[in-house]
């Protein structure tokens, strides 16, 4: 099959095309996926510059990408839930090769059927940054109907997600943004959006939660927006504690972990209109690079997509 693969870790120079890449047939507890679309996020690139390799521990040659929607062809002896010819979407486990291929094998429970309203770009653009959304706020953070949260970056593929999330809990939402994104982030249904160009987002105060999606120095003066007992959830860096300790607050880390359950839930708001999916661009699998540059402006309003068949 063919496959956009890394042979070395770099810039956007060592992403290889190959056409003469094996299919690995699934074992019992796995399928085998005919990959339609795949999306890129933000790790594809840091994996391929090789930040994340003292964790990961890829061998190489390596396949990017772990965002896929696709067509099942092959089911292993034990899986019950899916059958060849089902449509789907998954998340697949982050440290095995990856979804910019024609093919991908996928441990069974991170597979989902994909939402039927959606198509193979919107399916693929959900899954990674979705259920980073739905475990930053509703596993770590514990969000409830009533409480207020700050999601940062609103217009981005995860902030989009968090903001529809965070309203189906039933929350109070403010989110920052550019005021070019302004009208998006209400249609999603932000309660309120600010402006990071012109408004200080740190007036804010006795929030229940913080949702960081950037770090740095937004992470640093989002402590100052929580109530005693508030709750600041990150998926750039852990917060630091003593920090949290001074602000009677708690911080969290989320690395977003592969769920079934999580993707089928999301499918059911899908199909009931309650979840939207922007895409950003679109390209082939031989414009990875392309994709991956335009990831790496950090500017993309939704998802980026790969279409592979």
């Amino acid at each position: 099959m063919k496959a956009v693969q890394i042979s070395e870790f770099g810039d956007r120079s060592v992403l290889e095309l190959n056409d003469n890449v094996p299919v690995l047939m699934p074992t019992s507890k796995q399928v085998l996926i005919k990959v339609k679309s795949a999306a890129v996020n933000p790790v594809d690139w840091k994996i391929r510059e090789g930040y994340l390799q003292s964790m990961l521990k890829h061998p190489l040659p390596l396949t990017l990408g772990w965002d896929v929607s696709g067509e099942v062809t092959d089911v292993g002896d034990e899986v019950t839930h899916l059958k060849i010819g089902d449509a789907v979407y998954s998340r697949p486990d982050i440290a095995k090769n990856g979804s910019y291929a024609e093919y991908i094998t996928v441990d069974a429970d991170e597979v989902a059927i994909k939402p039927k309203s959606f198509s193979w770009q919107e399916a693929a653009g959900v899954p990674l940054a979705a259920l980073t959304a739905w475990q930053s706020l509703y596993e770590f953070a514990k969000l409830e109907s009533g409480e207020r949260v700050l999601i940062h970056a609103g217009s981005g593929a995860v902030g989009q997600f968090a903001i529809q999330l965070a309203k189906l809990r039933g929350a109070y939402v403010y989110t920052t943004t550019s005021s070019n994104n302004t009208n998006l982030v209400l249609s999603l249904g932000a309660d309120e959006a600010i402006d990071y160009r012109n408004e200080d987002f740190s007036d804010l105060k006795d929030l229940d939660v913080v949702f960081d999606t950037i770090g740095g120095e937004t992470q640093t003066n989002s402590w100052k927006t929580l109530k005693k007992g508030g709750r600041l959830v990150s998926i750039t860096e852990t917060p630091d504690e003593a920090t949290a300790a001074e602000h009677d607050a708690t911080g969290f880390f989320c690395f977003v972990q592969p769920n079934r359950e999580q993707l089928e839930k999301l499918a059911e708001f899908a199909d009931a209109g309650q979840l939207k999916v922007s895409i950003d661009s679109e390209f082939g699998l031989d414009q990875v690079a392309k994709a991956h540059e335009r990831s790496e402006t950090g500017r993309a309003q939704g998802k980026i997509v790969i279409n592979v068949s």
